[in-house]
């Protein structure tokens, strides 16, 4: 381990740091020398995210707008897939951030080879069964028959080869909780730069490469995220990476998958309590037809454009927050998270405005098409009002997982999304007459709520006991 320098470093020295990947213990240095340590490299590998995000909509979009509703839709299915992933990704972050705070590394990779093996046996199961079922489960979105024509291949291939994005999610989960954000980083940066690169070659048969169309998005997404996983496979067997996982740590071990297993079955409900509300959101919207579906598609990849790299920021802080709870200075982890807060709603806040301001020339960059400009362009202004209190709702919520207290996160999401967003989205729009309108203006109000109700949970601080 490097030594720690006794005088205060710059900025842009951590920085460097950050992104050559040195070696720190996150529970000694100075708070806003360890948030900024750890947010660069995650903050970067949020970015790389989010711009694979646009950057498969603005292909895609140059097919029509029905693809882009192949796009909307299959990806509601595939949030399902990503809070299962995102569950056990909240267990492995909370569970390898305490050992490694607790200073046993041999224990954090046993957990590490755990999760790895719970990973491949879900995704196994999930990617055989929805890939079978694809065109149905489009069908069942309220697809109209040209939608599932066309989008069948697309959301087979994204459904069936599920365990690529699912094994990256989990792996860099490991990667984060041991504090090695700089190898999360890579994965992402290596992956989705070869999606982004292969993504127009499939999808309009650019040099060697065959025409998929809609379905080519998918191959190459597939194919850089296969990539992306075996080189985190490289890095977990010892290669640079604090967790070194050996053949020894798949083999099963009851105690440690129960452990899992308990923390993951209230993250997994957490995510699909989440992520079935966007589910619910995109039915209610496809009652307004295509354009109104893709509209809102082409503004929700513009706006995780901005959440993704927030999702760092938060992600900084749950680190601090289990590293620190195992190191039993619960007061740093506290202070952690409200440094993180503070950095989230600065730069969403001034992102938000530019949304405001910016709405209609963004949804330009995607779509001419006058009905789904509309719809893209009044969703946008819309979902970026309340920026500032996404920013500091993500921060409270990582930090009660970070701490292993899953479940007041699930209970809020049940709470201001099952019992605010959808209701709220089905009165505005159909009771009341407004239309997609409505259900826009539902996405705001819920995260607000929720916004609102993590800070109050956060101060009241039992999440700092909570045993892992």
């Amino acid at each position: 381990m490097n030594a720690e320098p006794s005088q205060p470093v710059s900025f842009w020295r951590s920085v460097r740091q950050s992104l050559r990947g040195e070696e720190h213990d996150y529970t000694t240095l100075p708070l806003n020398r360890a948030v900024i340590l750890l947010a660069v490299p995650m903050v970067l590998e949020m970015i790389m995210e989010s711009l694979f995000a646009v950057a498969d909509v603005f292909w895609v979009s140059r097919l029509g707008k029905e693809a882009v509703a192949v796009v909307g839709l299959t990806e509601s299915v595939m949030t399902l897939i990503y809070a299962v992933a995102i569950g056990i990704s909240i267990a492995a972050t909370a569970i390898v951030s305490r050992r490694i705070g607790e200073k046993e590394p041999e224990l954090a990779a046993q957990a590490a080879g755990q999760i790895v093996l719970l990973g491949v046996l879900v995704a196994s199961g999930i990617g055989v069964v929805l890939g079978y079922f694809a065109p149905d489960i489009l069908r069942l979105m309220g697809a109209e028959e040209r939608i599932v024509a066309l989008g069948s291949g697309f959301a087979r291939v994204m459904l069936g080869g599920n365990a690529t994005v699912f094994l990256i999610f989990l792996i860099n989960a490991v990667f984060r909780g041991a504090g090695d954000a700089v190898i999360a980083m890579r994965t992402l940066w290596l992956a989705n730069a070869l999606n982004i690169a292969l993504g127009p070659c499939f999808i309009f048969g650019w040099w060697i490469f065959p025409e998929l169309g809609v379905t080519g998005a998918a191959v190459a997404t597939n194919i850089g995220r296969g990539v992306g996983v075996l080189y985190q496979l490289w890095h977990l067997a010892g290669h640079h990476s604090r967790v070194k996982v050996r053949w020894q740590h798949f083999k099963p071990v009851r105690e440690v998958l129960e452990a899992v297993l308990r923390k993951s079955g209230s993250g997994i409900a957490q995510l699909l309590i989440s992520t079935t509300s966007w589910v619910g959101l995109f039915k209610i919207l496809a009652l307004f037809g295509s354009s109104a579906l893709a509209g809102y598609t082409i503004a929700v990849r513009i706006v995780m454009f901005a959440l993704m790299p927030a999702w760092g920021l938060a992600n900084a802080g749950a680190t601090l927050v289990g590293q620190n709870l195992g190191a039993k200075h619960p007061e740093r982890a506290e202070a952690a998270v409200w440094i993180a807060t503070k950095l989230n709603i600065l730069v969403l806040g001034v992102v938000g405005v530019g949304f405001v301001l910016m709405a209609n020339p963004l949804i330009r960059l995607f779509t001419t098409e006058p009905e789904v400009l509309g719809f893209g362009t009044q969703s946008l202004w819309i979902v970026s009002l309340a920026f500032p209190l996404y920013a500091a709702g993500m921060c409270f919520e990582a930090a009660f997982n970070g701490s292993g207290d899953t479940w007041t996160p699930a209970r809020l999401n049940f709470l201001c999304l099952w019992l605010g967003q959808i209701p709220i989205a089905w009165c505005l729009s159909k009771t009341l007459g407004l239309g997609p309108l409505g259900a826009f203006i539902s996405v705001p109000a819920a995260y607000s709520l929720l916004a609102i109700f993590s800070w109050f949970l956060f101060r009241r601080g039992k999440w700092k006991a909570q045993k892992v």
